[in-house]
This record gives structure tokens, sequence and C-alpha cells, in this order.
């Protein structure tokens, strides 16, 4: 066909020739594409989905909803689970519920992905952006008691604390918990990022009034989309269900009393989440072996930082994140990125700070330059449950090809593979 003839047809069907507004990157579709966080399918996943459609459950209701909620609760120590559309459903009831709205602020985590504060603005209140500390890189305690102390001065409480585990590692609950408790106000743990890390002897999500966990298709284990709150409290539980489920009273019609919303997750999904949750401590084990194995054969490379796990905790190291110091390395973060792209190797800058985005320009925050320099050189590796060595090797020898060459053109010596002094944890 011509290019005049195609105009001619386009002109007849204006919808030909578009494309579709979901652009792909051609790059990904290349078996060579390493990726950051690709999900990780098993064998126990493949009967469960097989008999929900068998079944014919196949709506956001069924036995293997109710199966997932029941074995996550387990698995978390907890006595209620609601299985939702995703986690930022999950944020978005539990402050809820809680009583947020507007003329509220929450205060929370600033170093986090956005749907955290979307949650907070989907209720019509504010965020209020507290920088992390450098024990942990979550939410800094220090920070968190001295605005609260400022504003039970002024009578301006806020009416939920929401702070974020990081990367798969548990927040300095106790110390969070203990500012909270002093003040009464609630908290909701964002747990998105850290299913299966241990805080002391407790298992991520086991703190807070309401926790919430992230299926999305990149975390440590999937249900290609979704999310799971969890709760003692069966009053939550219960009108978090029902406000998931279009708010729905008993009637044989539909009958509603209050705005509802359809955050529900389906058959099928809670089916591969159940397959996945099998899995899990596995997944754990292999993602800390893959930070394991970066650190020993990194360890010679100067002017690199990894995330720190404070004594008695365990993170799942759902992300292996590193920060540059130029001056060591003898680049920075995003030189370093961009030659991982260049091999066709995804890795990601650490989460850019709330307080810095845009949307967000005119919330307060508290506090910010720490997260703002992890941010500018922090850098997160390819971390998958399913790395090959042979695929970490490869972002290792980019790692080596680009100190090394920088090295030299700044007339610095490249570190050799026989200096094995590694730099200690920021």
């Amino acid at each position: 066909m011509s290019p005049t003839e195609q105009d001619a047809q386009n002109q007849a069907n204006p919808k030909a020739g578009q494309a579709s507004l979901r652009q792909t990157d051609d790059r990904e579709s290349r078996p060579d594409r390493i990726f950051l966080s690709p999900p990780h399918m098993g064998d126990q996943e493949w009967p469960l989905l097989k008999d929900a459609f068998e079944s014919n459950w196949i709506a956001p209701i069924g036995p293997h909803v109710v199966a997932f909620e029941n074995e996550l609760a387990e698995f978390t120590g907890r006595a209620h689970a609601v299985a939702l559309s995703s986690c930022t459903a999950g944020l978005h009831l539990s402050l809820h519920v809680l009583g947020v709205g507007p003329g509220d602020e929450v205060l929370t985590s600033t170093l986090t992905f956005v749907a955290t504060a979307n949650a907070i603005a989907y209720t019509g209140a504010k965020p209020v952006f507290i920088d992390s500390d450098r024990k942990t890189w979550n939410m800094s305690p220090e920070l968190l008691a001295d605005e609260m102390k400022r504003l039970a001065k002024i009578n301006r409480l806020p009416k939920v604390v929401m702070p974020v585990d990081l990367l798969g590692q548990c927040v300095d609950y106790d110390a969070i918990q203990e500012i909270c408790d002093r003040y009464e106000v609630p908290i909701v743990s964002d747990a998105a990022e850290s299913l299966g890390a241990r805080y002391h002897d407790r298992r991520a999500g086991q703190f807070g009034k309401l926790a919430c966990f992230s299926f999305n298709g990149n975390k440590i284990i999937t249900t290609s989309g979704g999310g799971m709150m969890v709760t003692d409290d069966r009053e939550l539980a219960e009108r978090i269900l029902n406000l998931s489920t279009q708010a729905r009273v008993p009637a044989p019609h539909y009958e509603h009393e209050s705005i509802g919303y359809n955050y529900r997750m389906s058959n099928l999904l809670a089916a591969i989440g159940r397959g996945q949750l099998r899995a899990l401590p596995d997944r754990v084990n292999q993602r800390r072996a893959v930070y394991d194995r970066y650190r020993e054969l990194l360890c010679n490379v100067p002017g690199l930082k990894y995330m720190p796990e404070p004594d008695g905790c365990r993170s799942t190291r759902w992300l292996t994140a590193i920060v540059v110091d130029p001056a060591a390395f003898g680049t920075d973060r995003e030189v370093l990125r961009q030659a991982m792209e260049a091999e066709n190797i995804e890795a990601r800058p650490i989460w850019k700070p709330m307080h810095c985005q845009p949307v967000f320009q005119d919330c307060r925050h508290v506090g910010g330059e720490l997260s703002e320099d992890l941010f500018e050189r922090g850098l997160c590796l390819p971390s998958g449950s399913s790395l090959t060595n042979e695929q970490m090797d490869r972002v290792i020898e980019v790692i080596r090809r680009v100190h090394a060459t920088h090295s030299l053109a700044n007339g610095t010596p490249p570190a050799s593979s026989s200096d094995k002094t590694a730099e200690k944890d920021t």
C-alpha cells in the first residue's frame, strides 16, 4: 500500500493506523534483556489457576480469594486479611476507615513510591513527608518525634502516621510505635515492598493498626497486580471488605448506603498468589543470595555503599541498592546507569523523594537532605530471585568496566581484583 493509499484509508477510518497508547520498548522484548525484578513463576501456581478456570470462579470473589486471605493472615500472624486490587487500594481504604479526610494530615515517608502519597491524596487529606535516617533509609524516628511534639503543641496532630518499609526492609517500628502511642495516633504500615521481611521476632505486616502488601509484577511474589490488607481489628476488616465491593448492603437487590469502590481481587489472581506464597521463603533466600554475591564480587570496587541492615532485622533484599561516591568510584550514578542501559540491563535510581515531586510541591516536609542524596547517588541493581550467575556477572562486569575506565581517565589507578577492601554501608 502506497503512502497515498494509506492516507486515504486513514481518512475513511480515523482509527486505522493508530497505535496503542501503551508504548513498548523493543529492547525489552530481546531475550538478553536483564530486568530489575521480573516475576518468578514456579510449579505451584498452574494447578491452582487451572482449578479456578475449571470451576468457573473467575469473578472478584471465590474460594481462592478466601483461601489466599486466610493463608496470608496466618503467615503474617494477623487475625484478618482482605485481598484487593492493589496495595494502593488497601492504603486508601485503611485511611478511609480510620476517618482520614479533607483537612487532615498524614505523616509519611518521603522516600517511597508515589502510590503511598496518592492514597493519602485520595482521601482529601494532605501528606507531610518525613526524611529517612542513615541506619535504615526508612522514616527517621527522631524527625518524626520532633514533628509530633511540634504538632501537639499547636493541637494539630496528624490523623495517621504511615511509615513505608523501603526495598524489603522494615521501619524501626519499636521507635515509631512508641512515638505514636505517646500521642495516640494510629499507624498504617505501608509494607508494599517488605513481605517476608522480619523486624526482630516479628514479620512485616504485623505492625500498625492496619498494614498493606503489594503483589505487583515486580514484587517478591506477584499476582500480576493486586494487594492485601491485614489487621487484627475485625470491624475494620469488615468495613474494608464492604467498601471494596461497592459498599453493597445485604438485600435481594443492589442496595447501597454509602460510597464504595471496585477494589476486590479476582479468584484467578488469588490462585496465582496462593502458589506464589508457598515459594516466598525460597524467594527471600534467593534475593538475599543475589545481594551477598554482589557484595562479594564487588568488594574491591571503591565508592560503592549498600543499604544497611540493622542488627536483629532481616531484609528480603527485594532490591539490592548501592550508593555511588563519584570521587572514589570515578564517575556518578547516572553514568553507571546509562552504561547498564547500553548493555540492555535495567537499573533504576532509588525513589525520587515525594517532597521533590512537582505534584506534591505544596506539601510540607521535615528534613529531606538524606533522601535527596540517596536519590541523587543511589541505584537499584537487577535483583530478581530468578537472576542467574551469568546475568549477574554481566552486571558486575559493567560496574567494573565503568569504574576502571573513569578512574584511568581521572588519573587514578583502578582497583585491582586482589583488593578486598569493601565499603561500609552508608
